[in-house]
């Protein structure tokens, strides 16, 4: 059957079907975007709708590090890695689905390296069971890389909070995002800039090396093929890199990536050692060293050994920062049932 209808119904027609797919949610949250309006994150948002929430992390946290003290390396890393992929907003934790892109836990950026996940499914199903779907997932992994500073390094810092989660997790986006430790210090002054973080910022948050490990294949070049005219780094303390040598050797095929830690001197303990290892050539990655051999950053390093104590409070405070990166607050997003699966 024929139906005519008005040039006028015609136009309103084409007119709703614009409007409607103009409305239509996009898929992937553009690049660096941010939310025209954003809720403020809060000190002690969970104070009445779960008060225990905090404390219920902290005991997770504080029992996982007592087996493997490397977790508190590894969840500080993990909230690093969220917040610098779409924001801070707890895509980091979502496991890959079948027939679905790839997630960011997967890309090799994060697996196998990223450890921690156990930690939060642990204080999520707690929560859960007391304060069903108040407290996100993002939430809790910032209170746990602070959990995580204070177990290591006796670094307090208050986390506000109010995060949502992401649904969102697409591996494509994370070395697009992540500083790779080849960057000189340019480089990394760049990639921070770009998530609202500044130079000192940058310094600071790279302390976070004192603690954790490295695969040897992240700096092995710095040992075997360093350049044409030096195949070993000329800026490695010798006796250091004899040293590595005995842990990395040549790389071979399928032969397991071994690990190293990044601070030789004191590796389970968050603290400004860090940055004397680096005046004493022994940073590991490459985006170590170069922080003490940049002009643009060798005085902040120097800073940061003469002053322990001053550094440790701009490490809160740059990780209060780094966790209010392009977050998800108020109807945005959701608060996942489990932190591995959108809702």
């Amino acid at each position: 059957m024929n139906v005519k209808i008005s040039k006028f119904a015609a136009v309103l027609l084409l007119f709703c079907l614009v409007v409607f797919f103009l409305s239509e949610p996009a898929l992937a949250k553009p690049k660096h975007a941010r939310p025209a309006k954003v809720a403020p994150l809060k000190i002690g948002f969970y104070a009445k709708t779960c008060p225990i929430a905090e404390k219920i992390v902290r005991i997770a946290v504080n029992e996982a590090v007592l087996l493997n003290p490397g977790i508190a390396a590894g969840l500080i890393r993990m909230h690093f890695h969220d917040c610098f992929v779409r924001g801070c907003d707890g895509s980091v934790l979502l496991d890959s689905v079948l027939g679905k892109p790839v997630a960011e836990k997967d890309n090799l950026a994060n697996n196998p390296s990223l450890r921690g996940f156990e930690v939060i499914d642990q204080a999520k199903a707690t929560i859960e069971t007391l304060c069903p779907r108040t407290v996100s997932c993002a939430d809790i992994l910032a209170f746990a890389a602070r959990d995580s500073a204070l177990k290591a390094g006796n670094i307090w810092y208050d986390v506000p909070a109010g995060r949502r989660d992401g649904r969102v997790s697409l591996s494509s986006e994370v070395l697009q995002e992540l500083p790779p430790p080849f960057f000189n210090a340019k480089q990394l002054e760049d990639n921070f800039k770009r998530k609202g973080l500044s130079l000192d910022e940058m310094v600071t948050l790279s302390g976070a090396h004192s603690i954790g490990v490295s695969h040897c294949s992240s700096f092995s070049n710095r040992l075997y093929s360093f350049n044409a005219t030096h195949p070993q780094d000329p800026s490695l303390d010798s006796a250091y890199a004899a040293f590595l040598k005995t842990r990395c050797p040549l790389p071979a095929n399928n032969v397991v990536d071994p690990i190293v830690s990044l601070d030789i001197q004191t590796p389970t303990r968050l603290d400004n050692k860090y940055y004397t290892n680096l005046q004493s050539r022994r940073g590991l990655l490459t985006s170590d060293q170069t922080l003490l051999d940049s002009p643009l950053t060798r005085k902040l390093v120097v800073n940061n050994v003469k002053f322990g104590n001053v550094w440790a409070k701009k490490f809160g405070a740059a990780m209060v920062r780094m966790g209010s990166i392009d977050v998800l607050t108020g109807k945005q997003g959701e608060i996942r049932r489990n932190c591995r699966f959108v809702n």
